[in-house]
């Protein structure tokens, strides 16, 4: 009966401290949200607020960024007084990120965009989406009377359709440096990837003719490949159509710097993503279109 009596008590204590710590824990939680109606917020709602206000631009509410992993030459700015706004003209996948970076570092002023790239903005492009004059050039790979009619001068940046085509395909697959896999270019036996050569082949042409023969402002012409084969000559031909003061150790610093993080490394496929078909019509519409710009654009063109 002694031992009875115990385990009773037992029982009941442990029972008691457990009612006792449930209360404890719900008058907790209910006292939460009666701080946030008094105005103070929990960390939860403080991040979504943060975002909320870094998503539609109110100032001085962005969420710290990451630190970025680009080694600039030097702090960069915005061009002040602000000019009007310069276009930096491309198909996607000619390198224009790769520029953009170039540019930055060779003059130390930030490049905007007509887009808005999370990744691009958080990691060396501070003005991504910014579109005006307040921004050395504004990428963009629109082509339109509506596109144009913002900008005073041109770059436009050509690269071969093959390789440009093939480096947008990779960047809808695998982001700005990644890859697309082999099986991507075999989806439904191949027929994705060549409705997706055609379709961009057409864009490519009408991009690069549009600007060509139809803005009325400077334009200056580059190919990819000259940056490639010769940057220092062909990043100062940039800086020049730009009206910008040189500076040589800017220019030094950024040749030393010239690879970043935004190019894309060389990767060889065990087959030829291209057939012959393929690149007949690949090459004719090229031919068209270096025709049109050897006739009608020169390197500087005013």
């Amino acid at each position: 009966m002694h031992v009875t009596r115990v385990r009773y008590w037992i029982l009941a204590i442990l029972l008691f401290v457990y009612l006792a710590g449930v209360l404890i824990l719900s008058a907790v939680t209910l006292h939460e949200p009666k701080a946030s109606a008094n105005g103070r917020q929990s960390d939860r709602g403080q991040q979504l607020s943060r975002l909320k206000n870094y998503e539609y631009g109110i100032p001085g509410l962005r969420p710290p960024l990451r630190r970025s992993k680009i080694q600039w030459c030097t702090e960069l700015k915005y061009v002040n007084p602000p000019r009007t706004p310069v276009a930096l003209v491309s198909f996607p996948g000619s390198g224009n990120t790769w520029l953009r970076y170039l540019l930055q570092q060779a003059t130390g002023f930030y490049t905007g965009s007509v887009y808005k790239d999370y990744g691009l903005l958080k990691n060396g492009f501070p003005a991504e989406n910014v579109a005006n004059g307040s921004v050395l050039v504004v990428k963009t790979h629109e082509w339109g009377q509506n596109a144009r009619k913002i900008f005073s001068k041109a770059i436009l940046l050509v690269r071969a359709p093959g390789p440009a085509i093939q480096a947008e395909f990779n960047r809808q697959s695998g982001g700005h440096i990644g890859f697309a896999s082999p099986d991507r270019y075999k989806r439904t036996k191949g027929k994705y990837w060549q409705q997706f050569v055609s379709d961009k082949l057409e864009a490519w042409k009408q991009t690069n003719l549009d600007w060509l023969y139809n803005f009325t402002g400077p334009t200056h012409v580059i190919f990819y490949e000259q940056l490639v084969d010769d940057l220092e000559h062909t990043l100062k031909s940039v800086v020049d159509f730009l009206d910008i003061s040189a500076d040589e150790g800017l220019y030094k610093c950024a040749l030393d710097r010239k690879e970043g993080i935004y190019r894309r490394k060389r990767r060889v496929l065990n087959f030829d993503p291209y057939s012959e078909e393929m690149k007949k019509k690949v090459e004719g519409v090229q031919q068209k279109v270096y025709e049109a710009i050897y006739n009608y654009a020169t390197p500087n063109r005013r």
